[in-house]
């Protein structure tokens, strides 16, 4: 028995979100019944972040223990062949350490957010950005989004239904960029709550109209209160990009 580390791509507009559920169809229920039909083991697929509908996915990872022996190399190919024609790819299969596990272990997750800022609708990046036509001030975004960085009690930018044990969490990086039409957002912590990143999203793009001024985030931030965050983002703007480890996640290290 073996421990796979595996990192993936996906598209989450066909989903239902990560995990497996009976309302519709899941990555995790995706790539698990691509396992059993490659070498015929039920198994269970642990994400490092369990992404909601809609919400897509660069550098996602997950773990999974096969009993068959099977190479890195095959075990990606055969796997991406029984995805088909899901949006689903795993991009690297790599042996891992028997006690890694995806989600605990990860150090850092980083998440992107995408908003095109122009009057024109989408065509190619429907589904895949926030279109937001009114005109966005980014330098007011990043001056707002620096009030949340470091650790702080995110209540106001938590979901309802947030299973977290607390609201505390440590913003390592929270950037705001203007590339042409497209607005990035990216944000990096240990981990977060559920919605954070789409709720703080949701209040920087008041910033960015200029109904909120940069320091209202702040007091946002304090306020503790559901009821003090903006509406929040859509899901299919956001990304998860990347998703660290410490040196000795893979056998190989």
């Amino acid at each position: 028995m073996a421990r796979w580390k595996l990192t993936l791509e996906y598209d989450g507009g066909p989903f239902a979100g990560w995990q497996r559920q009976e309302n519709g169809p899941s990555i995790q229920a995706s790539l698990e019944h691509a396992i059993l039909k490659f070498c015929g083991e039920t198994v269970t697929v642990a994400g490092a972040g369990r992404t909601d509908a809609g919400v897509h996915a660069l550098g996602q990872v997950a773990h999974a223990d096969i009993a068959k022996a099977v190479t890195a190399d095959k075990l990606r190919d055969a796997v991406n062949a029984h995805l088909r024609p899901a949006p689903i790819a795993v991009l690297r299969a790599e042996e891992a350490a028997p006690e890694f596990h995806a989600r605990f272990d990860a150090t850092a997750r980083h998440y992107l957010y995408r908003v095109v800022n122009r009057r024109s609708p989408l065509t190619l990046d429907r589904g895949h950005a926030w279109a937001v036509q009114i005109a966005l001030d980014a330098e007011a975004m990043h001056e707002a989004a620096q009030h949340l960085i470091g650790n702080h009690d995110f209540t106001t930018f938590r979901a309802a239904e947030c299973q977290a044990k607390s609201p505390v969490k440590t913003l390592d990086r929270l950037v705001v960029s203007r590339h042409g039409e497209e607005i990035a957002i990216d944000a990096s912590a240990r981990s977060f709550l559920h919605h954070q990143v789409r709720s703080m999203v949701g209040s920087l793009k008041l910033v960015g109209e200029g109904k909120w001024r940069p320091a209202e985030m702040k007091r946002a931030l304090a306020a503790r209160d559901r009821a003090a965050c903006g509406p929040v983002a859509p899901a299919d703007g956001l990304y998860l990009v990347r998703v660290d480890y410490g040196a000795k996640s893979t056998s190989s290290t």
